[in-house]
């Protein structure tokens, strides 16, 4: 049971964490999600906000993952691949 405060993170968000991570760009990102540049930034922006810490380190050449953003980075990539098993699953005849 969910904490009265607390929402479900949204696999998206998890999606384009990973994303960012795999491009090491937000605008590489977005293009490869088919979304605008500051359509991942707000989702990196909210995943952020939802576990309280920064995931990204930013600069004009590079954007790497902090240590809050490496010790995310296994547990996402399980999360959204059991996802993707469950949805596959959930379809089969």
């Amino acid at each position: 049971m969910l904490c009265g405060r607390r929402k479900p993170m949204e696999t998206e968000l998890l999606r384009t964490f990973l994303e960012v991570h795999r491009m090491h760009s937000f605008s590489q990102a977005a293009e490869n999600l088919s979304l605008t540049p500051s359509a991942v930034s707000a989702r990196i922006r909210q995943l952020e906000g939802e576990i309280g810490r920064p995931v990204f380190r930013r600069s004009s050449q590079q954007v790497s993952l902090t240590a809050a953003g490496e010790r995310l980075l296994r547990h996402a990539q399980g999360i959204v691949q059991a996802w993707e098993r469950a949805q596959r699953a959930a379809t089969e005849d």
